[in-house]
């Protein structure tokens, strides 16, 4: 049976980890991408309309990744912990493409616009990674856990990107640090508790 070619998106994410692990990220060109790629710009441009896009796809695939590992086993453990567990997955999800992606983070600053077109997504994967916490992402106080644990993990990122331990020991104690931190700075805020459970729905059985 002839074997199935890859997706068209999934070849394009990774090979632009390949091309970034090798090459500062801003001197990678579209054309780069396509011709290691193996398609033409046009069919890279009915997929992917800019660097960009393709780093937000990374972004996506990082997080199908995490929410695909989740344990529901872990409900029942501190919220500190499954937070704390999110975000190392999300850690170890990174780590085959650790070049790549400290590439990516050391260049985007270059790139203004695209580092302000990426920021909705980079919150939505930080919600995400709440909710795969069990930790509510919605209204006023979802919306301030959400940026407060945006700021967090980009500083866990230049932790990361500086530890070569195999255990990943330092980013695992700047992120219990900040998280500890962040709980107790949010108790002073109203509605601003980092740690809370998000809501479950009602069932027929809950008391009225």
């Amino acid at each position: 049976m002839a074997k199935q070619p890859r997706p068209i998106r999934d070849n394009v994410v990774d090979t632009a980890l390949k091309l970034a692990a090798d090459t500062a990220w801003r001197r990678i060109s579209l054309g780069d991408i396509a011709r290691a790629a193996g398609i033409s710009l046009a069919t890279l441009q009915e997929n992917f309309c800019s660097k960009t896009a393709i780093v937000v796809a990374i972004m996506a695939k990082t997080n199908a990744a995490v929410l695909s590992g989740i344990d529901s086993s872990s409900d029942t453990e501190p919220a500190h912990d499954r937070l704390l567990d999110a975000l190392m997955r999300r850690m170890d999800v990174l780590q085959p493409h650790k070049a790549a992606i400290f590439s990516i983070l050391r260049d985007m600053p270059s790139d203004p616009v695209g580092l302000f077109c990426l920021a909705p997504d980079y919150f939505n994967a930080m919600a995400w990674t709440l909710e795969a916490a069990g930790i509510g992402s919605a209204g006023p106080g979802g919306r301030l856990r959400v940026k407060g644990l945006g700021v967090i993990y980009l500083g866990a990122l230049c932790v990361w990107s500086r530890d070569d331990s195999a255990d990943q020991g330092r980013v695992l104690a700047y992120l219990d640090r900040r998280l500890r931190q962040a709980e107790r700075l949010a108790k002073w805020i109203p509605d601003g508790n980092l740690f809370a459970r998000r809501r479950q729905p009602a069932t027929e059985n809950d008391p009225k």
